[in-house]
């Protein structure tokens, strides 16, 4: 019998002072089994820094053809493509060929200087792609916010994210390896 995805409601008010973004948004955050608490959090964090009316979940961890976040315009075009973690370059590669923008946050204090020594120079020719490091110690602290049904408060300024939830604050600060552009 296959594991299902638990679901985490989360109610996010977000103030993006970088980008003038304001609101409050809905969300129902599926798990994956495989899934690890904090990974699911930064993905929320994820949706924090790039938060629009339009932007949604992809369907998962096990979804080869779809980003972890992604925001479509009305035609259906891909404008904004949102992956976490270490990827093959040939995912990226795909998804820079797709997407009007491609963000990855990869993370791993161990795996990530590793990944972007080898892949550096090859990513370096997608003009629309930007890479930021999330710290270990950034995702452990976001595993603290982690519940099934979350209201969180996000402040973003100067590429800074500050998560609370009124007990808790957490903050984000994802460092860029590449900018697009």
């Amino acid at each position: 019998m296959a594991l299902k995805a638990s679901i985490s409601k989360v109610r996010l008010s977000v103030s993006d002072l970088d980008r003038g973004v304001y609101g409050d948004f809905s969300l129902s955050v599926a798990q994956h089994p495989s899934e690890t608490e904090a990974r699911m959090m930064l993905r929320v964090a994820a949706f924090a820094l790039h938060a629009h009316e339009q932007l949604t979940f992809g369907r998962g961890i096990s979804t080869d053809d779809e980003p972890d976040l992604w925001l479509r315009d009305l035609t259906g075009e891909i404008e904004l493509w949102v992956d976490l973690g270490n990827p093959d370059p040939d995912r990226l590669r795909k998804a820079c060929g797709r997407a009007r923008q491609v963000v990855l946050y990869g993370y791993g204090d161990r795996a990530l200087p590793v990944w972007w020594d080898k892949y550096a120079d090859a990513l370096a020719r997608f003009d629309n792609l930007s890479v930021f490091a999330v710290s270990d110690d950034e995702r452990q602290a976001l595993e603290g916010l982690f519940g099934t049904n979350i209201e969180l408060q996000a402040t973003i300024s100067e590429g800074e994210l500050w998560l609370t939830d009124g007990e808790a604050t957490v903050s984000v600060a994802p460092g860029a390896l590449m900018r697009a552009g």
